[in-house]
């Protein structure tokens, strides 16, 4: 039976069959052929709906809707002004304001592809138009958006508590350091490219504001990850009610400040955020269903005991692990990578002493560079259609990019107290 059912999900994947539909089919198939006395469809229904009635899981889309919100209000735009006052004068100035407004913009929208079709469209232009290589801006945004479901708050992060049984809290906490660290290892590296290759920062220019002056300006836009994590943090309600209270203040602010927001435009978010909810609740329930049948076969706990006898150390073990999920999230999107692997390894890592909320971090940094990584890179292919550069000439200017990604999963590996230390400061589990 698992034979089947791997060859079976396998198979649909190499024939682009989208992941949720394949893992619903597999499931299917394999109830037909082993359990026919069984209502198999009602059986994935109710598995697929089940799995949707969450209550933490009610934060996706409405933290999908903040950024379509964001990038439609004129929020974004503030940010991107922020990020210039305090970057835009250092060599590949405006480059430095694409990272750290991807990761301001990373704080309030939990999704990757949400960052780089925010501030994509405004930045990669002005990159170019400044003398940028057209390659080198569309794969840094798409780098930089890397960073968005690592900050808080996270998609990912949402669906890998819900299935490993953490606090989503913790889970937050735990991903703010490492975010900053990922935003910090991709300025290094921007800083040596645009200074070798001769991008300058923008001299200012007289009546130009001041980083706090840019900053008041945009007063209304900043203060929305203040009111989402410090409300998560401080107790005041859970990342759930965040995500409602972030939507409601993106709308009001889109609406009666920055006036950009009519209801057509309303419109297009609530259905842009609908249709990316739907896909991330569907792949969950096909891959809740998948998961059931691999638990009843024992397939996690038998490959825990092969990989611990292959090697006992924790820190191999671990680069072992997230080398297998870097090839696979080359192939398969980030949320079903969560779904699929982390009843799979988690077991594994707490046998080796690894704290759950570490793993999933790390975890979720690993396949945030299957974001840039072919042939699936869904942060490139979006950056690609707003830049209009060739894909291949993408992948090349994104290479050192994925080293410095990969470098700051390395660092926080070897050192995970720069995941933990902050929810241990704030007194949560992990």
């Amino acid at each position: 039976m698992v034979a089947m059912l791997l060859i079976c999900l396998l198979a649909l994947l190499l024939l682009s069959v989208p992941v949720a539909i394949a893992m619903a089919a597999t499931c299917a198939l394999v109830f037909s052929v082993f359990y026919a006395g069984t209502p198999m469809i009602q059986l994935l229904a109710q598995a697929m709906v089940t799995t949707s009635d969450s209550f933490p899981l009610m934060a996706i889309p409405f933290f999908m809707l903040v950024g379509t919100l964001m990038s439609r209000g004129g929020l974004a735009e503030e940010i991107i002004n922020v990020g210039e006052a305090f970057t835009g004068r250092m060599a590949g100035g405006l480059g430095a304001t694409t990272i750290v407004a991807c990761m301001i913009f990373a704080a309030i929208s939990g999704s990757g592809p949400a960052v780089v079709a925010a501030l994509g469209v405004i930045l990669i232009p002005a990159m170019v138009q400044r003398g940028y290589d057209a390659g080198y801006s569309g794969s840094l945004v798409a780098a930089g958006a890397t960073i968005g479901p690592v900050i808080p708050p996270s998609i990912p992060m949402i669906i890998y508590s819900v299935i490993a049984g953490t606090s989503v809290v913790s889970m937050f906490a735990a991903g703010v350091f490492p975010g900053l660290l990922m935003g910090g290892c991709l300025l290094l590296v921007n800083y040596v490219i645009c200074k070798k290759r001769g991008y300058k920062g923008r001299p200012r220019g007289e009546g130009a504001k001041s980083p706090l002056q840019e900053c008041w300006a945009a007063k209304w836009a900043l203060f929305l990850p203040v009111l989402i994590l410090g409300g998560i943090y401080g107790g005041v309600f859970t990342p759930t009610e965040a995500a409602v209270v972030g939507s409601v203040y993106a709308l009001l602010v889109g609406v009666f400040v920055y006036r950009q927001i009519t209801l057509r435009k309303l419109f297009d978010a609530c259905v842009e955020a609908g249709l990316l909810s739907c896909l991330s609740m569907f792949i969950l329930g096909g891959a809740t269903t998948f998961g059931r049948l691999l638990t009843m076969q024992q397939i996690p706990q038998k490959l825990a005991e092969a990989m611990v006898q292959f090697t006992g150390d924790p820190i191999l073990m671990m680069a072992l692990i997230m080398g297998f999920l870097l090839i696979t999230g080359m192939f398969i999107d980030t949320t079903s990578n969560v779904v699929l692997f982390t009843p799979l390894f988690l077991p594994i890592m707490k046998s080796l002493g690894y704290s759950p909320v570490l793993f999933g971090v790390v975890m979720t940094m690993d396949l945030c560079l299957g974001m840039i990584t072919p042939p699936v890179g869904v942060n490139l292919y979006v950056a690609q259609g707003i830049s209009k550069t060739p894909f291949d000439r993408m992948i090349t200017e994104a290479i050192p990019l994925m080293l410095a990604l990969a470098l700051a999963i390395a660092i926080t590996i070897v050192f995970p107290q720069i995941a933990l230390w902050f929810p241990d400061l704030l007194g949560l589990p992990y």
